[in-house]
């Protein structure tokens, strides 16, 4: 049985910004709980509970993100990000046995983890990877695998080609970890391609396949995110609430917890310590509310949704379904929120808004996302200067931690805000907005003399 994990929590994640300035994108939450401690959770729960986390960029998220976690966990860092292969390397140095290494900026069904471990165990490849198709991404997009009867027979970075991509979980015997040592520092790539130099796991497993090893592979049989862009964090969200959902069976309300006659409910609640529902409100799925947060005067809850605690929807908000609301947050005054929002955000007097937010953030009254483009198109975005369109939520806004917006502000779809920036009153935000930038509207402003002369009299 495999008994440790390495999880890699080290790159920059440059591509996930502006979530990734403030902290290492495998601390981001899902659901509440950031995505590398729901990782930690789900290999102790499988008995894997020695952990090696490889940190680098963002360190102390990382480990405030698995602050009192089960496993047994020791921390190795990364001085350079010279790439998953090194990072693997790294945390696999002075361990006997075989090793399951894992992204740690995946979402994953937890069946995923057990299916790879357990066929690992039964057929002792030297090395086995779990893969997906791709459906509607592009195979450009992902390191792919080319595969025949459940082997691996070669990898391409980027490639033209394709059904599948590597999800960034894999199993090796010790005899496999030299190549972890030996690899090139650069992926296979088709005529014409342009690798970055990095060490990636995918090209360890190329030199395996080239000298006459076995490399097993397996279809993840549940679902699985990569968070590598924004967009990935409304998929990832939706999937791990909808499974969350398939798994509650009836209702779970702590003593303490209140619902009041007049709610309308036609979900299952999971409500925590003091958690209120009161009167008016409609709950129209599953609703998990955590600790002393309250749903009061006409909250209207669309679906599937989790309130974390002490957040207080009020004054006939409106929450869509499949969102998830971090803790100490206010939703009220008609405000319409659908998505993901993290810690302290503050939504109310008729704000509109879909898409991700950061912690922290506050909208003036009556801020808007335009989330419908006059030619019903998805928006074309730049990651890196590279044009792509997201297969999700391309037309959704994304604000980044510690952001504001003055009264009457519009953001047009498919807009980022950086970190601690400020969209100003009355200001239609065409372009993202940079980190640490405001953006303000310069009236101009005519004087002219008025009054009732100008009626006739």
């Amino acid at each position: 049985m495999i008994q440790t994990a390495i999880l890699l929590a080290a790159g920059a994640g440059t591509r996930f910004w502006p979530y990734n300035v403030v902290r290492n994108k495998c601390a981001f939450p899902i659901a509440n709980i950031p995505a590398v401690r729901r990782l930690s959770d789900d290999l102790a729960a499988l008995g894997i509970t020695r952990q090696v986390v490889v940190t680098g960029v963002g360190e102390s998220s990382v480990r405030a993100a698995l602050h009192g976690a089960t496993a047994d966990i020791v921390f190795v860092h990364q001085a350079h990000p010279t790439g998953t292969a090194d990072a693997a390397l790294l945390g696999a140095a002075g361990i006997d046995g075989d090793v399951l290494v894992v992204a740690g900026d995946i979402v994953t069904d937890r069946s995923n983890l057990t299916a790879l471990c357990d066929y690992f165990e039964r057929n002792r490849p030297p090395a086995a990877a779990l893969v997906q198709p791709l459906g509607a991404e592009s195979s450009l997009d992902w390191l792919i695998p080319f595969v025949e009867n459940g082997v691996l027979r070669g990898v391409e970075g980027h490639s033209r080609d394709g059904d599948r991509r590597f999800c960034g979980v894999y199993a090796f015997r010790p005899e496999a970890i030299p190549f972890l040592r030996d690899n090139p520092g650069l992926v296979r790539v088709g005529v014409g391609g342009m690798p970055p130099i990095e060490a990636e796991i995918v090209q360890s497993l190329q030199m395996m396949v080239d000298d006459g090893e076995t490399v097993a592979v397996l279809d993840a049989p549940g679902f699985h995110i990569d968070l590598d862009k924004p967009w990935h964090i409304l998929e990832a969200t939706g999937h791990v609430i909808t499974a969350m959902s398939a798994a509650l069976e009836g209702h779970r309300i702590d003593p303490t917890a209140r619902v009041h006659d007049g709610a309308d409910i036609h979900g299952r609640l999971a409500l925590g310590p003091g958690a209120v529902i009161g009167n008016r409100v409609v709950v129209e799925g599953d609703l998990w509310l955590g600790a002393h947060a309250k749903a009061l005067n006409g909250a209207i809850i669309q679906g599937h949704a989790i309130v974390g605690r002490d957040t207080i929807l009020r004054d006939y908000c409106q929450i869509g379904s499949t969102s998830s609301l971090g803790a100490c947050g206010v939703y009220g005054h008609g405000a319409e929120f659908s998505g993901v929002a993290l810690d302290t955000v503050y939504c109310y007097h008729y704000c509109e808004i879909w898409g991700v937010v950061g912690q922290a953030v506050d909208f003036g009254a009556a801020t808007v996302c335009g989330n419908l483009r006059f030619d019903d198109r998805e928006t074309v975005w730049r990651i890196k200067g590279r044009p792509e369109t997201p297969a999700t939520a391309a037309n959704a806004a994304y604000f980044g931690d510690f952001c504001r917006t003055g009264v009457n502000a519009i953001i047009m779809p498919g807009r980022r805000l950086g970190v601690y920036s400020i969209c100003g009153p009355g200001v239609i935000l065409r372009d993202d907005l940079p980190d640490r930038t405001i953006v303000m509207v310069e009236q101009q402003i005519t004087t002219r003399p008025w009054g009732p002369e100008r009626y006739g009299w």
